[in-house]
């Protein structure tokens, strides 16, 4: 049954007399919500920018949190230890190695709204790629590629031309990354597992259920129902990680080698998208020296 509306409009007794302003009722009754808009010091107040929707404002908010150039693709190799010479600390580290790291091609503003560069690595033999990929490949003239991935960067400076290859000598020692790859799976696990429950009692009646999860919703007072984003048995693992602000400690080029400190996400085998990190200062990269003019030919 709807709600009654507390007041009704009427006319007044006296003719030509203003109308009564009706009551709005207040809604008390229904689900309330989880987390409700509180305000904020932050966004409440004079002198604060405008938040605008448009694809040029998106790009100026992330102009200071886009790398300057493009990241590389590695495949993890393993884990080791490398001793400081002089503290002779032990230090753990991650070996990953480039595998014929190419630039494919380019996304722009233009045409995608963003600028980005699409890299790829390992190969692939064409009988197990697709026509749409393999007219893809043929047109910049580069071989099937197994793993494609794209990195952001801040503007069109950031393009590298199609077809050059990024070996390991595009990062330097010392500079620090950001490392993206997936997690181990670890298939269907329970909540204990997953989320760290304690589980339940083992004894005051609790039969066969000492690693079940329990109520899974709320009664009566909160809907009668399940929240999105509770905590249940599922799916572990596999999912997409990023490790910041790994310091690169060695640098092989000629073996394509690039070691950086720390663990990285993922089981041996698996691929790894290495970027400047965004939370540390850009690497000083030297520019490219500018090429002489050509001489104009002698007049006779």
């Amino acid at each position: 049954m709807s709600p009654r509306l507390g007041g009704l409009l009427q006319l007044s007794p006296v003719w030509g007399a203003p109308l009564i302003t009706p009551r709005i009722p207040v809604r008390s009754f229904g689900i309330r919500a989880l987390n409700p808009p509180k305000p904020s010091r932050f966004n409440i107040g004079p002198g604060l920018p405008v938040l605008e929707s448009t694809s040029t404002a998106a790009l100026r908010r992330k102009a200071n949190s886009l790398p300057l150039r493009t990241g590389a693709i590695g495949i993890k190799k393993g884990m080791t230890a490398i001793y400081d010479p002089e503290s002779g600390k032990r230090i753990p580290c991650t070996v990953l190695q480039l595998d014929r790291v190419e630039v494919i091609s380019h996304k722009t503003r233009e045409r995608h709204g963003y600028y980005a560069v699409q890299v790829g690595a390992g190969w692939k033999h064409p009988n197990n790629v697709n026509k749409s990929m393999l007219g893809h490949f043929s047109v910049n003239g580069l071989s099937p590629k197994r793993h494609i991935f794209e990195f952001r960067v801040k503007d069109e400076a950031g393009l590298m031309p199609i077809g050059q290859s990024i070996e390991a000598g595009w990062f330097q020692e010392g500079q620090f990354v950001d490392a993206r790859s997936n997690t181990k799976g670890k298939g269907f696990a329970g909540v204990m597992k997953r989320h760290g429950f304690h589980g339940q009692d083992r004894s005051h009646g609790v039969s066969l259920a000492h690693r079940s999860m329990g109520s899974s919703g709320p009664g009566q007072g909160g809907g009668s129902r399940v929240y999105p984003g509770k905590k249940m048995a599922g799916n572990m693992g596999n999912n997409q990680n990023t490790v910041q602000n790994l310091k690169i400690l060695k640098v092989d080029s000629e073996n394509g080698i690039v070691v950086v400190s720390g663990a990285v996400s993922g089981p041996k085998g698996c691929v790894v998208r290495i970027q400047d990190a965004i939370k540390k200062p850009w690497p000083e990269v030297p520019q490219a020296e500018s090429a002489e003019p050509a001489t104009e030919p002698a007049t006779a």
